[in-house]
């Protein structure tokens, strides 16, 4: 583990954390950058945001810095901005067995309300894992370790403050971020943490699809994608986020697919190429979709009716568990839709699809099926060898040129007769 001071001064994002710290401490405030950032200079990786926890309340943050906007309802924080750069200040908070009454837990524990402020020490344990519960004090240049985060981060170990049961009824989405770190870090989960995370999956039905699309979203486009999906199948959890998926996985084909899918990601994003979640569902979802679309040509629907009612049924049904915004589902459709349209590689068909926004997309998306085994008489061949022999002029995005737009003629007025002079 390398030295968090070296680490620091590396760290060009670090300048304004320490800014936002300082200028706490020099009001009479405590003030420390915690979590994440914490770990991650410690095992010499460059950390992707830096947090600030405090015991100044929002409002008197918010009167310090000018650049600064207060966020949330349940438990307000302060971003404070420098360019693109935002450092999220929050105020100690009191530890969730502070709250613990019929009117702030769900019948399953779950916390509804989290918004008492505390102190240093209590702020540290309703933290989740102890490598999150360290804090920097900047002044002293020493790092604040109450839970043995120290000593589980050499042992590249993950375990829960407190009770494992008790903090996963607490907040359920503690899982998911224990599968993160593990895929993450390369950490094991200890064996008290990981004990209850197989039965207790059936609790992130109690998470709003939209917080669980966030973080799928962080367990699929941060660059370890293949292996969150290991660690999901191994903790029984891939089934409560993806449960159409997971009723395909008796097909070899549909595990294939989806795992050659998230090993492009990673490719991907190790080589600081785009990425996009319309993909990544693309691929979670096909084999549904497919079994979905089977039965309604079976039912006697008409094929293109039946791609658009399969399409709607299998999105609608994932809704209830993870949303999946409109920005991306309507992507994904095509890039289905696409798929139906490749085969066709006769006359003026090839150009005009070619030049449809999402064909690289749907054409990356059948070598992936191809590769994955599904037999489609080698179509991907002949497109890879049609971009070939077709290659796209520099600086446009499909192989037609625009048409140069026909000027229309202007009328001439008729000049207007001017009265002869007297």
């Amino acid at each position: 583990m390398l030295d968090i001071e070296a680490e620091l001064e590396r760290s060009p994002a670090s300048v304004n954390a320490l800014k936002v710290v300082k200028r706490l401490t020099s009001e009479g405030f405590e003030a420390y950058l915690v979590g994440g950032c914490v770990r991650d200079l410690m095992l010499g990786k460059s950390p992707k945001d830096y947090d600030v926890a405090t015991n100044a309340h929002p409002e008197e943050v918010k009167d310090l810095f000018r650049n600064s906007r207060l966020i949330g309802r349940r438990f307000k924080i302060v971003h404070v901005r420098y360019g693109r750069e935002i450092i999220e200040v929050t105020t100690f908070r009191a530890p969730h067995s502070e709250l613990e009454n019929e009117e702030q837990s769900s019948d399953s524990g779950q916390l509804l309300t989290d918004n008492i402020y505390g102190d240093f020490e209590e702020d540290v344990y309703r933290r989740d894992f102890t490598m999150n519960a360290l804090y920097y004090d900047a002044d002293l240049r020493h790092v604040e370790d109450l839970v043995d985060g120290t000593a589980d981060i050499e042992a590249k170990k993950i375990r829960l403050i407190g009770d494992p049961e008790k903090r996963f009824r607490e907040d359920p989405v503690r899982m998911l971020r224990a599968i993160r770190f593990r895929a993450k870090l390369g950490f094991d989960i200890e064996p008290k943490t990981a004990k209850p995370i197989k039965k207790f999956g059936f609790l992130l039905g109690n998470i709003p699809p939209a917080r669980l699309f966030e973080e799928v979203l962080k367990l699929f486009l941060s660059g370890h994608a293949e292996n969150s999906f290991d660690a999901l199948i191994e903790y029984d959890l891939f089934g409560w986020l993806f449960p159409d998926s997971q009723q395909c996985f008796d097909n070899p084909k549909a595990v294939a697919l989806i795992r050659l899918a998230l090993q492009s990601t990673d490719r991907r994003i190790s080589n600081d190429q785009p990425v996009t979640p319309a993909f990544i569902f693309a691929a979670l979802l096909w084999y549904p979709f497919i079994n979905e679309r089977e039965k309604l040509l079976q039912g006697g629907m008409p094929a293109m009716p039946a791609f658009h009612e399969a399409a709607g049924n299998i999105v609608a049904r994932q809704q209830h568990v993870t949303s999946i915004p409109k920005r991306f589902s309507g992507p994904m459709r095509d890039i289905w839709q696409i798929q139906g349209r490749l085969p066709q590689t006769g006359g003026k068909k090839p150009a005009v699809l070619r030049s449809h926004k999402r064909f690289r997309a749907a054409y990356d998306f059948l070598l992936l099926r191809e590769e994955s085994g599904e037999m489609l008489d080698d179509i991907g061949k002949w497109w890879t060898q049609y971009q070939l022999d077709n290659p796209v002029e520099a600086g446009t995005t499909s192989q037609r040129q625009p048409e140069p737009e026909k000027r229309r003629k202007r009328r001439r007025r008729p000049r207007k007769k001017t009265a002869p002079p007297e």
